[in-house]
């Protein structure tokens, strides 16, 4: 069967045979080498664990390492791999041929997880870190460790291998192009995100490898339609990838349009009469490629089926990991782009370290001048009768298929971002050296005219190139390590001194009243500033001192404390940010430690707040209490300072505020009469909205006051003004007075309730409260807390 005919001349890689390899490919000689040393950097920068979902991916790891098969996923009964166990095996099984020779035993000593860690949130407090770190993670590595760094180590080669493909793809389509080339799988190998994804414990470096070899190859398909052998490599290739991660699948149709390419454009017979489509050869190409990818990947789909009901196990996946709700719209959907490109340029830890906003700012010009210039350089080549030929005709198809791949990548990213949140630019990286190609055409075509001198020309790529190196060898410097460093001890003359910088002392002694074991000291405090509004956020510089070895980690609270003791604003955490927990602290360790403490954006005003200090055991909740305070009654915190929160009044509109239900009302202001109530007693409510479009809807307002389980113990649910101002009247710009009385029913039992509002449709259906940009936030506003009082 004539599956491959001669070659285009201009489909070869345009090198002479008597040049030494490493001289025809000097400059992707020279990227690799590069790549592979900051690989290692962040590899060894970045704290274990620390990686994008390494805390789960390495449980998996040891647990085949272990010789224990493959973890059956429960949402009652979930492993230190979480939802990563849902996860296809070929990468963890990798990783434990690699280190089953280590003993790991020490994995649950080393993986100290910080139950506080902000994840997915940017702080201005640290609390970064999802593990807290100690001296066996130092050099020489052992036990875990080891096994984390050489599973990490191998991942570094394997984004070596994707590097590659991305070169391999661009000589590929533009043979003659070498210049473009290196710097497409420069654009790849110096992406700061890729290199710290890349140098984890992640099967993303595993599936972006893989997906890189295939895009090469199936795009190579074009040009010519490849050997039996070929056809069924790729079948082996597209197999492994499935079992590496099943956003993988999304490859299969991009294979299979290469080989209907094939049987359209390539006939099993040479004979004149030869017809222009070949059964023959989709079906023989399909055979070799279908065969191998179902041998090497059908068994775990078989038995995702068989345990979950589901082939692709995401149904188990999801149980444990969350559903998203409410579901966003696409319109809502988009108010987390930023987010996403983020993460496609440098967003670290858990989603919880953003690289400087400069970096962000540089990288979204380059890279989006690039994509939206791509279409130039195709231009250009056919201006130059590149695309006028039959090579031409190959080349405007492989370029289809560049592009076709990382919108499939993208439509299957919504659909996940929709079932749960994963807006990741990450989670592109399947796709990532197509995307470097095209902004790498796109660079180079910017200044590709007759008039501009051929030094000039490749300014633009390499100025991108430039600028994306120095950001990925700056940022495990400047981002990364320090956002896990522990805070510096205090010297004896720093606390000497502490007046004179402003500290107030303390002086007050934590520890067991039954025990004269673990007891710390606050030797003082700072607070900044002490007139704030809601939404403001309150610093509350702590200074600690061990007195004595401490057995356990205590978590520390700061509490803004207002009327009727209602926290209005609340920060609970590991000392030193996170990263230094009391079982850490020797004997006369001192320590500057800063809390921002944010106030809740509906507190009510005016009022006044206290800081509350304390410690307590988070698996428990027993707290230290205060020492030789002379108290008839041990007390278990300490109040400083006083906050001051004035009166707001805007337009008329008490305590005025912007919360946006579905793009449809805002919620704009709000009053109440009292924060605490009797049983029988009645909360007087009043709620300011604001249309933000015509209306065409009729919504209930619902508010509540809320105990534990979520059970009502007032309710006051209609439509606004008693039905006098229907939703569906109400035009943009509106404003309506919307009042509402909750009587606290008589047998509720004291303690802090919320009080939250909101709207839903005759369905029961509500409003979904929207953050900044559109971001999908919850279905009610809880406006804050009031407490029910003693009979």
């Amino acid at each position: 069967m004539a599956l491959r005919p001669n070659r285009d001349p201009s489909r070869r890689i345009a090198s002479s045979p008597t040049r030494p390899l490493l001289r025809r490919h000097a400059g992707i000689a020279v990227v690799l080498a590069l790549y592979l040393v900051l690989g290692v950097i962040y590899s060894v920068v970045t704290p274990i664990f620390e990686a994008s979902d390494e805390l789960w991916h390495y449980p998996f790891v040891k647990h085949l390492a272990d010789g224990n098969g493959l973890p059956v996923q429960r949402a009652d009964s979930v492993g230190p791999w979480r939802q990563e166990g849902s996860q296809p095996p070929l990468y963890y099984a990798v990783g434990a041929a690699l280190t089953f020779w280590i003993d790991t035993d020490d994995m649950d000593a080393v993986r100290r997880l910080n139950p506080h860690v902000d994840m997915g949130i940017i702080t201005a407090d640290r609390n970064v870190n999802m593990a807290v770190h100690g001296e066996a993670e130092r050099w020489p590595y052992r036990g875990t460790v080891l096994a984390v760094h050489i599973v990490r180590w191998a991942s570094v080669l394997l984004g070596a291998v994707t590097v590659l493909a991305g070169y391999l793809l661009a000589r590929t389509i533009w043979p003659d192009d070498v210049p473009l080339a290196v710097g497409a799988a420069a654009l790849t190998a110096f992406n700061a995100m890729f290199l710290f994804v890349t140098a984890s414990v992640n099967n993303d470096a595993l599936v972006i490898a893989l997906s890189a070899v295939a895009l090469w190859r199936i795009v190579a398909a074009v040009a010519r339609p490849p050997t039996h052998v070929e056809w069924a490599a790729l079948g082996l290739l597209l197999g492994l990838n499935a079992i590496t991660k099943a956003s993988a699948l999304a490859m299969l149709p991009l294979a299979g349009l290469v080989i209907v390419l094939n049987a359209v454009r390539h006939p099993t017979s040479s004979a004149p009469t030869a017809r222009p489509f070949s059964w023959r050869t989709l079906l023989t190409a399909g055979a070799l490629v279908g065969i191998p990818a179902l041998f090497v990947a059908q068994w775990w789909y078989w038995r995702n089926w068989r345990l979950y009901d589901d082939p692709l196990g995401l149904n188990a996946f999801v149980a444990i990991v969350g559903a998203r709700s409410p579901v966003p719209s696409l319109r809502q959907l988009a108010a987390e782009w930023k987010g996403f490109v983020m993460a496609y340029w440098g967003f670290f830890g858990g989603v919880n370290v953003p690289a400087p906003e400069w970096v962000y700012t540089a990288l979204n010009a380059l890279g989006g001048l690039g994509l939206l210039s791509a279409p130039l350089y195709v231009w250009q080549a056919w201006r130059r009768g590149r695309l006028d030929d039959a090579t031409g005709t190959t080349r405007a198809l492989q370029l289809g298929l560049i592009a076709l791949w990382p919108a499939a990548v993208f439509v299957a990213l919504i659909r996940w971002t929709l079932m749960t949140i994963a807006s990741q630019g990450r989670l592109m990286f399947p796709a990532l050296t197509a995307l470097s190609l095209l902004m790498a055409m796109g660079l180079s075509a910017l200044l590709r005219w007759r008039r501009v001198p051929r030094s000039l020309r490749r300014v633009p790529l390499a100025l991108a190139v430039s600028v994306m190196f120095v950001v990925a060898a700056l940022l495990p410097w400047i981002t990364i390590r320090p956002a896990y460093v522990p805070p510096p001890l205090l010297s004896a003359s720093d606390l000497a001194d502490l007046e004179a910088q402003g500290v107030t002392p303390a002086h007050a002694t934590f520890g067991e009243v039954a025990s004269d074991s673990g007891r710390v000291e606050l030797l003082g405090y700072r607070i900044a500033p002490t007139v704030v509004a809601p939404g403001e956020a309150v610093a509350v510089t702590l200074y600690w001192r061990g007195l004595q070895t401490m057995e356990h980690d205590w978590s520390v609270f700061v509490h803004l404390v207002g009327a009727n003791d209602i926290i209005i604003g609340q920060r609970d955490v590991y000392p030193g940010q996170g990263t230094y927990p009391t079982s850490m602290w020797a004997p006369d360790d001192a320590f500057a430690d800063t809390y921002v403490v944010p106030v809740s954006p509906t507190a009510l005003t005016p009022t006044e707040a206290t800081v509350e200090v304390g410690l307590y055991r988070l698996d428990t909740g027993e707290r230290l209490f205060l020492l030789h305070t002379g108290d008839a009654r041990p007390r278990d915190s300490l109040r400083l300072g006083r906050i001051v929160l004035p009166e707001r009044t805007v337009d008329g509109i008490p305590n005025p505020t912007h919360l946006n239900l579905g793009g449809e009302v805002a919620l704009i202001g709000y009053s109440l009469d009292r924060t605490a109530a009797a049983p029988g007693e009645t909360f007087h409510l009043t709620l300011y909205w604001e249309a933000l479009a015509d209306l065409d809807t009729n919504y209930s307002v619902f508010t509540h006051i809320l105990g534990e389980e979520q059970r009502l113990w007032a309710q006051d649910d209609g439509w606004p003004l008693d039905g006098d101002a229907p939703t569906a009247t109400w035009r943009q710009g509106q404003r309506i007075v919307d009042p509402y009385a909750l009587t606290v029913a008589a047998d509720a039992p004291p303690g802090v309730y919320e009080l939250e509002v909101g709207m839903y449709d005759a369905s029961g259906a509500r409003l979904s409260l929207l953050g900044p940009g559109g971001h999908v936030q919850d279905t009610r506003i809880v406006l804050g807390r009031v407490r029910i009082a003693a009979p």
